[in-house]
């Protein structure tokens, strides 16, 4: 399977006309693809956008490739910047919580991705006295931060 992924990237890439390095790692739920590129502000994009689209590109054709059941995800990171914005989104949701357990109000938070909110929920689902959840639809959805209900 680690083949059928290098071709696929091999492809994507060549046809992006960039240079560069990539890395291919089977988890034990996926597959982990570092890229290594001079130009990674291409490949990632404005807040991500572009990785994103990326990665949803290369687990359909995979997925194609691949025969039913032994699908596996694929998750991309270039240069690192995927690792790094989880790290930036990790303490930035102890700040938000710290905030809203100061002030006791809810907290309204920027419009994300879905792997981004999932990682603001699961650092918010580790400070005691507050939640989240994931409001409106589409380009909207955001996460509300607020104080858990006392029973």
């Amino acid at each position: 399977m680690e083949k059928q992924l290098g071709d696929i990237l091999d492809n994507l890439l060549g046809m992006l006309l960039l240079e560069g390095s990539y890395e291919i790692e089977e988890m034990d739920e996926n597959f982990s693809v570092i890229i290594e590129t001079k130009d990674a502000g291409r490949l990632i994009g404005a807040r991500g956008e572009s990785l994103d689209a990326l990665q949803l590109l290369v687990n359909q054709m995979f997925a194609k490739k691949t025969e039913e059941g032994d699908f596996k995800r694929v998750v991309i990171d270039v240069m690192g910047w995927r690792k790094q914005r989880e790290t930036e989104l990790k303490a930035s949701a102890e700040s938000w919580g710290k905030q809203v357990l100061e002030s006791g109000k809810p907290l309204d938070l920027e419009p994300m991705v879905p792997w981004q909110r999932r990682i603001v929920h699961m650092a918010i689902s580790e400070i005691k006295g507050l939640s989240s959840e994931s409001a409106e639809e589409g380009r909207d959805r955001h996460i509300v931060i607020k104080l858990t209900q006392k029973s």
